[in-house]
């Protein structure tokens, strides 16, 4: 069976999407040293080669596209938008009472998050994530390694409102 590349989440619009083959490009822009207009058709024309990309929505992922060329390039500090929380883990017992218990407290909260758990050992990585379960709001490092009280996920939940 051929290596088949492993996939990086990005976010298109207010979804995140995974892409087959993103590191490996942004690598190869890298190495031809293109601006940043160039490295985004670039990036596009590898990337839909192993992606299915939606009619109509070329223009966002060339936006998204070129938003990771420059994170990957150091010149781009923007944020995401809204609240994005993320789960790190193997989808082990703990992984999930994590995924459930903030469910639970963003529905009695009346809060609206992009929550998105984390399985590929790959991409956990690249966040510099060593021990799991692992809680991440908007980009920080909450906990690690441990499940931590609905009180406390509540308390770092409110704070970012």
């Amino acid at each position: 069976m051929p290596d088949i590349p492993a996939s990086r989440f990005i976010r298109i619009g207010k979804a995140s999407v995974g892409l087959v083959g993103l590191d490996a490009a942004l690598y190869a822009a890298a190495r031809q040293q293109l601006a940043d207009a160039e490295a985004a058709d670039f990036l596009f024309a590898k990337i839909k080669d192993e992606n299915y990309i939606p009619p109509g929505c070329e223009a966002q992922y060339r936006e998204a596209l070129l938003a990771a060329w420059r994170k990957h390039c150091g010149t781009e500090s923007g944020g995401e938008e809204g609240l994005v929380i993320r789960i790190f883990g193997t989808g082990c017992v703990s992984c999930n009472r994590l995924y459930t218990m903030l469910i639970e407290l963003l529905d009695r909260l009346e809060i609206a998050a992009d929550v998105e758990q984390i399985y590929d050992p790959d991409e956990i990585g690249r966040h510099g994530v060593t021990k799991t379960p692992t809680l991440m709001i908007n980009g920080a490092i909450k906990c690690a390694g441990l499940l931590p009280s609905p009180a406390q996920v509540e308390l770092w939940l409110r704070g970012q409102l």
